[in-house]
């Protein structure tokens, strides 16, 4: 089975294909399109349009969808009604639903012959125990379906998919980029995680502020006038690496700013500081640390950041090898450190393509 797979990001389009073959999964090519702005439908056009022109005739489309909503633990085949259901998703992740369901649509219209099957990032999470789900506020939140819902599942499959049983025990997976969270693992299997209801909260991100003391929203719709959607803008577009440095969420350009720049290394140190602290409490719901795993953009391919992190961890047993952490591939913990460290590139189209062949038969 071919399978193609559409990945929309807040500001980029990914795509690939596969051939999926039993427990085979073999990547036939694929490629990016950074900073679409809005046009995600668009820059899906031209993509499927140009692989018409080469011939290729996908046998299922799978997408990736960041928000499956109270209902959906695994993947589902779409159809009219799923759609719908989504669309009223779209305020709980204002940056990756919509672009996500925009490409949804036009990828249905150009190959509509074929299965389309969404794959939440949300659904790994759903088998969190229920107190960790749960957030503290009233019973009628939770019945509206209010909770910790975990986001980047897509990117924790592939990290244990990857590792195998390398990754048994306690550990904790960071995914580390322009979204940033983490989940903590027991054997596989999920046991706390940093986002919650929106891609909005958990650690600080390249826009985005992560968990934020209540209060300071109260004080900025009084003091700022700001109403919801001032706020949405605020704390998802106007912060984290971005709003701290005043400059941009590119870590790479903060880097290479850091040593002449305040503002700059002050926005990296934070973001360090904040994931080190985010690896303790997740560390705390799993009684202990065994494995600590780096991914996405981030997490993979900055040296400095990972170190930042590992920094002070030394009492979870976090040592690293100072060049295999400059390599930054594999293992890159210290020789006989009690807790392994890993670093692993992130590869959410592979998960989603075998998701996709399963959902539609093969």
């Amino acid at each position: 089975m071919r399978v193609l797979t559409l990945n929309a990001g807040s500001s980029s389009l990914r795509h690939a294909l596969f051939d999926v073959a039993g427990g085979r999964v073999a990547r036939l090519a694929g490629g990016t399109a950074e900073e679409v702005g809005d046009g995600h439908g668009e820059e899906a056009g031209r993509l499927l349009a140009r692989l018409g022109r080469e011939g290729v005739r996908p046998d299922a489309v799978g997408h990736r969808v960041v928000h499956g909503g109270p209902r959906h633990a695994a993947p589902a085949t779409v159809d009219d009604a799923l759609l719908a259901e989504l669309d009223d998703l779209r305020r709980l992740a204002p940056l990756h639903m919509p672009p996500a369901l925009d490409v949804l649509r036009r990828a249905r219209a150009a190959l509509p012959a074929v299965p389309h099957v969404a794959c939440f990032d949300t659904a790994f999470h759903r088998a969190m125990p229920e107190i960790a789900q749960r957030l503290p506020l009233p019973e009628r939140f939770w019945e509206r379906g209010v909770r910790r819902y975990g986001f980047h599942g897509l990117s924790y499959e592939g990290v244990l998919e990857a590792l195998g049983d390398r990754l048994r025990g306690r550990a904790v997976l960071c995914h580390l980029g322009n979204g940033a969270s983490m989940a903590a693992v027991h054997d596989g299997r999920p046991v706390d995680t940093t986002m919650a209801l929106t891609p909005a909260g958990g650690l600080m991100m390249g826009t985005r502020t992560g968990d934020l003391d209540p209060g300071v929203l109260v004080h900025a719709m009084r003091e700022e006038g700001l109403d919801a959607d001032g706020l949405e803008r605020l704390v998802t577009r106007e912060s984290g690496l971005r709003g701290v440095s005043g400059r941009t969420s590119d870590v790479r350009a903060l880097e290479a700013a850091a040593d002449e720049d305040p503002a700059a290394r002050r926005a990296l140190d934070m973001f360090c500081h904040l994931a080190r602290r985010a690896v303790g409490a997740m560390a705390a719901s799993l009684g202990g640390l065994d494995a600590l795993v780096f991914t996405g953009g981030i997490g993979a391919h900055s040296p400095r950041v990972r170190a930042g992190v590992c920094a002070g961890l030394a009492h979870l047993g976090v040592r690293l090898d100072e060049g295999a952490n400059r390599r930054g591939t594999g293992a890159v913990g210290a020789a006989g450190s009690p807790c392994a460290v890993h670093v692993v590139e992130a590869d959410e189209e592979r998960v989603i393509a075998r998701h996709a062949a399963r959902a539609a038969g093969a």
